[in-house]
């Protein structure tokens, strides 16, 4: 979310995080086989929009969807299967064109947030690199005509990645690559990048877009107190927009939603949404998995998007 405590205000320069050095390259690499189709028997695994909220998810018993991530490998969420790496699509990293991060070794932690208890940065999410799946998706992006899409090689997770995933697989066992996001693109793009990696879902890859459904950081109020209307509307349209299968509504949302602008700002914390829900197909399956609020105005609602079989 890129948040600050809500009694401070967001710095412009705060917004992008800060490149970290990458591990060390004399790590064993992990075995993946992203890359790899899955055993006819296995099924196609379903895409997910996360609302990864407040950094302080990590360490915050009290957020009420933290409990939600936590059950995550517990309640099967996206299946039996374990993915064989996760390809994450988030809103903290954004870019002129795709770009993927080319990691061999440990990903390093980026603490892209400030004004927050010493103990979050002291925090690490050392996944594996998935370099193999990072050179999948620019594959895939550059058949799709999504190209040129760069190597990045020095940068590690942002929290929009590590965050929710310490939380869903505390083990820190499987190979991840992150995936940028275009503010100056719209929904409708995304949803197509979206649409060319949807072979990944095939090959065991986990498709994660962590964003926020409403995110307005200078509008947040205490927590406890009710959403205000403009964050209701837009989160309950956003909702029935994707249980009703209007997806070209929400490829239009900035035309179509009440209160979009005051909802979303900026665009990047709602694209990392188009980009899994276009990964699942045209006529996929949206599924609300999660919903509950907190600073009164932040949602952290999530879906799941199943393809039609």
């Amino acid at each position: 979310m890129g948040q600050t405590h809500s009694q401070a205000k967001p710095k412009p320069e705060d917004r992008h995080a800060t490149p970290q050095p990458r591990a060390d390259d004399h790590h064993q690499e992990h075995p993946e086989a992203a890359t790899g189709r899955r055993p006819p028997a296995a099924p196609a695994m379903d895409t997910f929009f996360l609302s990864h909220g407040s950094p302080t998810l990590s360490i915050d018993e009290a957020i009420p969807a933290r409990s939600f991530f936590q059950s995550w490998l517990p309640a099967a969420v996206a299946g039996s299967e374990r993915p064989r790496a996760i390809l994450i699509v988030s809103a903290h990293w954004e870019t002129a064109t795709p770009a993927v991060i080319v990691v061999r070794g440990a990903n390093d932690t980026i603490h892209d947030f400030y004004g927050f208890p010493k103990s979050m940065y002291q925090l690490k999410y050392p996944a594996p690199g998935a370099p193999d799946l990072a050179k999948r998706t620019k594959e895939l992006l550059e058949q799709g005509g999504f190209g040129p899409v760069k190597e990045d090689r020095s940068r590690g997770l942002d929290h929009g990645a590590w965050v929710p995933l310490m939380l869903m697989y505390p083990d820190a066992d499987i190979p991840v690559c992150q995936l940028s996001v275009q503010p100056d693109r719209d929904a409708a793009y995304h949803y197509n990048l979206g649409r060319a990696l949807a072979p990944l879902r095939e090959e065991g890859v986990l498709v994660l877009g962590s964003g926020s459904a409403t995110h307005n950081l200078r509008k947040m109020g205490p927590s406890g107190s009710p959403p205000p209307q403009w964050a209701s509307d837009f989160d309950t349209w956003l909702k029935d927009s994707l249980l009703g299968g209007r997806y070209d509504d929400v490829n239009r949302y900035e035309e179509k939603a009440p209160n979009a602008k005051t909802a979303h700002p900026r665009p990047e914390h709602l694209y990392p949404l188009h980009v899994a829900l276009g990964a699942a197909g045209d006529e996929s399956k949206a599924e609300l998995i999660h919903s509950s609020w907190t600073n009164a105005s932040l949602s952290y609602a999530s879906y799941r998007f199943t393809a039609k079989n």
